[in-house]
């Protein structure tokens, strides 16, 4: 999901040569609403937004919603108040997996050079492509089209010589569109900006470069390296001033390995009630397992998140003895971490499970149980069944029943007669 910062009149056109602009930055516009959309034609057109309660944050908005100000990571609250006639959507995580998925496969169909980088998006080195499919802006044009035809979303497409550029540029051809950078405008391109739509340039760099006088990328980039360096550190300064001057050499790397999957919800009430934050635990992990079953992969650490009343976080983990990709094992092993964090008497806002730790599935060994009995097997295949059903009718077609495994009393003073069953 690209951030940038859109300085009022910057030019749309910057070239046709397309001599070494190989890189492809695809974007999905506004991709969750996008999504919902496609499933709800008749909504084309009016503002929508894609979120939980009024206590959870905005995920995606439609470009008529942006209108009013809404943008994602908002509160709903907040957004809801700007935008009181939008539409409001609850996510559904699987059916967005499923569109991912399917835009991949089709960019994996343009080339084998295809790096993936969140749900949304996706870096292309489409120099192999050039002589079956021609020079990059039609293969661009390809795209968009197939992608809009056969999965019936809309995409946007950077074209430049870098990845970082060819990002940029994604985010400036918005909504729906395409934007070469030759890369004879690279720097001319650059220095047009806002020095906050640099790569790691975020408030905190945004203020620290301000105060040394460096409010735009030409600035920076004609300041020498050393006062860049002694505004923001050495090895950001050195980065953030070669990016200022179109450098970045980094290749397009196929296969990016996810480091973690995680799913959290916000509670609509403060809560302090156990079972029901063990309910929630039970939904998070099931949306991790099968995260991690459709991606082919197993987790060796499960992290709980725990957000407090009063605004405090809590994080804990824990190893597994044997990597898992199912929903029981992450349940069970959340379960222990949230039964074993003293809350100090404070109701819960917000509850998190993440899968970190992450291999290939294929690694992965029987453990003991399941070599002596066949029921973690079984349990494994039951999962795997829930994902098929999910996969031909929806997300909300089956979900985890009541807590599994045997009960534990966790170590908070909340309630301490409430176990999670």
């Amino acid at each position: 999901m690209s951030r940038n910062i859109t300085p009022t009149g910057l030019r749309r056109d910057w070239g046709t040569d397309e001599d070494g602009c190989s890189i492809l930055h695809v974007d999905m516009d506004a991709f969750f609403a996008s999504v919902e959309l496609a499933r709800r034609p008749h909504l084309q057109g009016r503002p929508v937004i894609v979120g939980g309660q009024a206590r959870s944050v905005v995920l995606a908005a439609t470009y008529e919603a942006r209108a009013f100000g809404v943008h994602s990571a908002m509160p709903m609250a907040r957004a809801q108040r700007m935008c009181p006639h939008a539409i409001v959507i609850p996510p559904d995580h699987g059916a967005y997996r499923a569109a991912s998925q399917a835009v991949m496969a089709l960019l994996g169909e343009v080339t084998a050079l295809i790096e993936p980088v969140s749900i949304d998006e996706a870096f292309l080195d489409v120099s192999g492509a050039r002589r079956r499919l021609g020079p990059p802006s039609v293969i661009a044009a390809l795209i968009r089209e197939r992608v809009r035809r056969e999965i019936g979303l809309p995409c946007s497409v950077g074209i430049a010589g870098s990845k970082f550029v060819a990002k940029l540029a994604s985010g400036f051809a918005k909504p729906d569109g395409v934007l070469l950078i030759p890369r004879v405008a690279t720097v001319e391109f650059l220095h047009a900006l806002p020095v906050g739509s640099l790569w790691g340039v975020g408030e905190r760099t945004r203020e620290a470069l301000a105060r040394w006088g460096m409010t735009t990328v030409a600035q920076l980039a004609e300041a020498d390296v050393a006062v860049v360096q002694r505004a923001v550190g050495r090895v950001a300064g050195a980065h953030l001033h070669d990016l200022a001057w179109g450098r970045d050499p980094r290749p397009v790397t196929p296969e990016r390995q996810e480091k973690s999957i995680g799913a959290e919800t916000t509670f609509d009430v403060d809560t302090a009630d156990l079972t029901e934050v063990g309910r929630q635990l039970l939904a998070l992990a099931d949306r991790c397992g099968g995260q991690l079953r459709g991606k082919g992969l197993v987790a060796r650490t499960v992290s709980v998140k725990i957000r407090t009343a009063d605004f405090q976080t809590l994080t804990r983990s824990r190893t597994l003895g044997v990597p898992t990709d199912t929903a029981r094992e992450i349940y069970l092993a959340a379960r222990e971490l949230l039964g074993a964090t003293d809350l100090g008497g404070r109701a819960v806002r917000l509850i998190g499970v993440r899968a970190e730790g992450l291999s290939e599935a294929a690694s992965r060994q029987l453990t003991l149980e399941e070599a002596v009995d066949d029921g973690a097997g079984a349990r494994r295949r039951v999962e795997q069944a829930m994902d098929e059903v999910r996969h031909r009718f929806g997300a909300s077609a089956v979900r985890p029943g009541t807590p599994i495994g045997p009960a534990v009393q966790t170590s908070t003073t909340m309630d301490a007669s409430r176990e999670l069953s």
